[in-house]
């Protein structure tokens, strides 16, 4: 108040005692907060870096929390990758189990020595459509003989012409010049013989399109053509015989050649196959080749189903290799590989696994199995960051490494497969390139996994650097705000003592009343 007025003395202690007073707020505010900055107003250029390298450490921490769940994700992927590896590798392990076993179920059977016709296979790996082989051994079909008194000579500028069909086909024009005939060497514009003769015509035979399909010979003095082919139908027909090529046919001679209808009738049955024979006969026929095994078992013919479903055998009984009549008596069933058919069921239930441990490879609605794609930032900007996504061989982004997409191309395994060694195999290599793709794959998680542990090591490290520089622009030293607090209240005593003291000198006055 203005109408106060307080001596000199008295107003120093004052005023001293005031001020330390202050001060005794302002160390008392450092420890309680730990900062000797708390504002701007205290160091303007300390506060506002702290606060800048704070911020920034704020926000890299958030960021780790980003980091932290991508490592979850992909071990999650990892884990899945490991088990997807395993199934694989029990798949090729159940292909090589079922590549190994070769306990096929066979039958013997005796060759009845009054078999006719063929013996016929279905089923297995044969198929509905039977496959026919034959129980005797054949003719070699039709002859076309011809027959005269003696070879005709040629005369200059002689020609001849002869209609040949082989099995009804169409006729092909055999024709013989001069310059044919002077081929085969004599010397002369004749054939002395009918060797030459048979030559001669041999030589225009193969230079048509019967080639193979007609031989000529000498047989008695007279030339005779033979159909290559077998078969009921097999024959060689002549026509329009015309040795003096003026356009008349003429049905008589050219070197023992008369046009004549096919010699020896319909083929007849031959004798019946020996078991060697037989085996032959069924290991060489190409429809069976891989599906049947034949063989000589102690002079009786072993049949041995090389597949897992049952072969039917319409011909063979246990009374012997017959015929191939129909009905079930005339037939026998040889049964499957039931090893091999066994495992077919269990590669498809692993093969259907695959689907299921990728399905199940999700964390936090991410699944990188199944091609998900996942990014992190590293800084806070989002300048650096890295995305993973599954990819295939191609570098293609796929829709996952599961069977689903076909991105592993193992397809189902069927009976035709597992009956079959080399398709086995080929199911082998098939599951090795699966196992390589899932191993790259692997790989690729591995190395993102490398890269977001070590920007999680360093923005761990950063932010405590930006925290540590932040402190040191701002914390107070507890031990330096305590010796300055307990040197303010010794202050503030004597303060007290001193204003008191002034006050006493004021109150010396009263003495005198």
């Amino acid at each position: 108040m203005s109408g106060i007025v307080l001596s000199s003395a008295v107003r120093t202690n004052l005023s001293t005692l005031q001020a330390t007073t202050t001060l005794q707020g302002k160390i008392q505010e450092k420890l309680s907060t730990g900062k000797k900055v708390n504002s701007a107003l205290d160091n303007p250029t300390s506060f506002f870096t702290a606060a800048g390298l704070s911020r920034r450490s704020n926000d890299l921490s958030a960021l780790l929390d980003g980091m932290a769940q991508g490592v979850k994700t992909l071990e999650a992927a990892d884990n899945a990758m490991k088990a997807i590896t395993k199934n694989i590798e029990t798949m090729q392990a159940n292909i090589k189990s079922a590549r190994g076993d070769k306990s096929f179920k066979a039958t013997n059977f005796t060759m009845d020595a009054s078999a006719t016709g063929t013996v016929q296979f279905s089923g297995g790996s044969v198929g509905t459509a039977p496959v026919s082989v034959a129980l005797t051994n054949g003719t070699s079909g039709y002859d076309q003989d011809a027959y005269a008194a003696s070879a005709t000579a040629f005369g200059a500028g002689d020609t001849s012409a002869v209609d040949v069909a082989v099995d009804g086909g169409a006729a092909v024009t055999i024709t013989i010049t001069r310059a044919i005939v002077n081929s085969v060497g004599n010397g002369d514009d004749v054939i002395d013989d009918i060797d030459e003769a048979t030559a001669a015509f041999q030589g225009a035979i193969d230079a048509s399109s019967l080639e193979g399909q007609v031989t000529a010979s000498n047989t008695g003095g007279n030339i005779r053509l033979t159909s290559t082919s077998t078969g009921t139908s097999s024959s060689v027909v002549l026509s329009n015989f015309d040795p003096d090529a003026d356009g008349a046919g003429n049905a008589n001679t050219l070197y023992g050649l008369v046009a004549s209808t096919p010699v020896g009738g319909a083929a007849t049955g031959g004798t019946v196959k020996t078991v060697d024979e037989m085996v032959e006969a069924i290991n060489s026929t190409t429809a069976l080749e891989g599906k049947i095994k034949a063989t000589n078992d102690a002079g009786k013919l072993r049949i041995e189903n090389l597949s897992t479903e049952a072969l039917t055998i319409q011909g063979a009984t246990s009374a012997g290799v017959v015929n191939g009549g129909a009905g079930a008596a005339n037939a026998t069933t040889i049964g499957g590989n039931d090893v091999r058919k066994g495992l077919i069921n269990q590669f498809n239930d692993l093969r259907t696994q695959l689907d299921k441990l990728a399905s199940d490879a999700s964390y936090n609605g991410v699944n990188l199995v199944k091609a998900d794609k996942l990014k992190i930032n590293f800084n806070e900007t989002g300048t650096s960051s890295i995305e993973i996504q599954a990819k295939d061989v191609r570098s293609q982004a796929v829709r996952g490494i599961s069977t689903e997409s076909n991105s592993l191309n193992i397809g189902v395994a069927d009976a035709d497969e597992f009956s079959d060694d080399a398709a086995l195999d080929a199911r082998l290599d098939e599951l090795s390139t699966a196992l390589t793709t899932v191993q790259t794959q692997s790989g690729e998680f591995g190395a993102a996994l490398n890269t977001v542990q070590n920007r999680q090591e360093f923005t761990k490290a950063m932010v405590n650097t930006l925290q540590t520089g932040a402190d040191q622009l701002t914390l107070a030293d507890a031990n330096e705000e305590a010796a300055k607090l307990l040197s303010l209240n010794t202050r503030q005593q004597l303060s007290q003592t001193a204003l008191s003291l002034a006050s006493q000198a004021d109150q010396a006055v009263l003495r005198l009343f």
